[in-house]
């Protein structure tokens, strides 16, 4: 009885589950740092926006207030790039990366200017800024005016001093939009958690030049200079707090489930083959090994059928081992018995006072004879079957040369061969055994022909035995392929022979079965060969 096998199916290895766990958890850690660079990023351009839009409603005041005054101021000599009459709409989009771009120094301190400053845009700076205070409770941002020379015209502080010579600064007076990070001061050190956030250290800066439409074309009348602090991420991630919390309910999931499939494919189906090798002692021959697990990875999986087969071929091996010790102390008891019956007669008729008649002396040697010819019989045959159970395997056997040896070993027997000329993957001295058992048996049912036909088939070669002698009983068909299975155990057969030769063949990987009687009325039989 052979063991079922695990339905063929994808299973994943080891290796692959231990690193696509590895992977998992190594992007975890990863994943989360980008995304906190990702989202404190995000603030940083969330920041720059807003002031883009603050400075660009207090430049439109500016320019606005300038484009009013008569007669008109004389402006920055440096005229702005005409832009296409049909573009209507100029927007400036945040561009400011935390994780590209470099974190500048901090803000470089005002110098005294080189020029002086108009009244009139003293005058239009103030009433600016005068905006830009009344909302900095809502919009947070420090604000200065600048006039075309980089003079600060109003602002907390600083007021008469000149920021020509900071980068964006001059940047915007030369008519282009320009923003930086530059290192945050503070009077407090920021909380110990802060650390591992960069955002938390910097300062945006935005310089948004002021452009006036005057006759002479579009002239840079004032900077906008304006910074804020991005939005702490703690602060701001406190304020999501349900979906930070979903989010970590997100990662909790995949480490569950990283650990149901550890569970699933390793840990689980290793305890229970754990399990099976102790059940293995306490089980009995007839209870079998337990059934094998169907799920795991492709190694358990194979070692955990190999072990249930190796399981059920020792089972298997123990039940035929019982039952063969069985059929071989039965098959030895009855000679022996014969033999000790007749040598225990032959001794008291020699010490007896009456002496044994001649013809019955020789009728109990004869018996003792008898048995021991079986015995050395059944020797033989135990050790043919010994050899049949382990042979050695390889080899090819030409059968067409085969014939002409075993009709010459056989010269009783009328032999033919038909059908296709075939090499078989079993050396010529096995193929000779097992053909010779075949023909052996024909001949001691009565059979004078002996027909052989080879028919070769995609993977084997089957060849067709057929006898003319008295055939099997319907009866015993089922019985031919036991082991000490006889009908001539009076004429000393031992009942091996076809154990033997169906022992033969599947440890070479072939069969034989019984077919049905053939017109003559012998037996049939289908030898199937590994192909050559």
């Amino acid at each position: 009885m052979t063991s079922p096998r695990v339905r063929a199916k994808w299973r994943p290895s080891l290796g692959m589950i231990v690193v696509a766990v590895l992977l998992a958890v190594a992007a975890l850690p990863l994943a989360g740092l980008f995304f906190f660079r990702l989202y404190e990023n995000q603030l940083v351009r969330q920041t720059e926006a807003e002031l883009i839009a603050q400075a660009s409603v207090l430049a439109a005041s500016y320019a606005d207030a300038v484009e009013r005054l008569d007669p008109p101021l004389p402006l920055s000599p440096a005229a702005m790039t005409p832009q296409p009459v049909d573009d209507r709409f100029h927007p400036i989009e945040p561009a400011l990366d935390l994780t590209g771009d470099d974190v500048l120094g901090p803000r470089p301190p005002a110098v005294p200017p080189t020029t002086a400053v108009d009244p009139a845009l003293q005058a239009i700076g103030a009433q600016v800024y005068a905006i830009a205070r009344r909302a900095q409770d809502q919009m947070l941002a420090g604000v200065r005016v600048l006039d075309f020379n980089g003079v600060i015209l109003a602002g907390a502080e600083e007021v008469g001093q000149s920021l020509a010579d900071v980068p964006e600064v001059a940047d915007a007076l030369a008519g282009h939009y320009h923003a930086s990070l530059r290192i945050r001061r503070s009077q407090h050190e920021p909380p110990p958690l802060y650390s591992i956030s960069r955002g938390t250290g910097v300062r945006v800066f935005v310089a948004l030049p002021i452009i006036a439409h005057t006759q002479g074309g579009d002239r840079v009348a004032g900077v906008i200079y304006a910074s804020r602090t991005p939005n702490n991420i703690f602060r701001h991630l406190y304020g999501e707090r349900r979906k930070v919390a979903l989010a970590g309910g997100c990662i909790l999931a995949v480490i569950l489930v990283i650990a149901f499939v550890f569970s699933r494919t390793i840990t689980r189906p290793i305890h229970q083959l754990v399990r099976q090798t102790r059940e293995l002692g306490t089980r009995t021959l007839d209870q079998g090994p337990a059934d094998a697990p169907h799920y795991g990875t492709r190694e358990i999986a194979l070692l955990s059928q190999s072990f249930h087969d190796m399981a059920q071929r020792l089972s298997d091996r123990s039940r035929y081992i019982t039952t063969f010790a069985a059929h071989v102390s039965h098959e030895l008891k009855s000679p022996l018995t014969g033999i000790q019956g007749a040598a225990e007669l032959l001794h008291d008729d020699l010490e007896g006072d009456q002496a044994m008649a001649p013809e019955q002396r020789r009728r109990f040697l004869g018996n003792i004879l008898a048995d021991t010819r079986r015995l050395t019989a059944l020797v033989q045959r135990l050790r043919d079957l010994a050899q049949a159970d382990n042979p050695v395997r390889g080899g090819r056997a030409d059968l067409a040369a085969l014939w002409p040896d075993l009709a010459a070993q056989f010269p009783g027997l009328a032999l033919s061969a038909h059908g296709d000329n075939a090499a078989v993957a079993m050396s010529a001295e096995n193929a000779l055994i097992l053909f010779s058992h075949l023909a052996d048996n024909a001949g001691r049912h009565g059979a004078t022909t002996l027909t052989l036909d080879v028919a070769v088939r995609d993977w084997a070669v089957v060849v067709t035995v057929a006898d003319n002698g008295h055939g099997i009983s319907p009866a015993n068909r089922d019985r031919v392929f036991d082991a000490f299975f006889t009908t001539r155990r009076d004429s000393g057969g031992t009942g091996m022979g076809l154990h033997i030769v169906q022992s033969l063949l599947r440890a070479h990987g072939g069969d034989i079965r019984l077919a049905e009687t053939s017109p003559e009325g012998g037996a049939v039989f289908e030898v199937t060969l590994p192909r050559a």
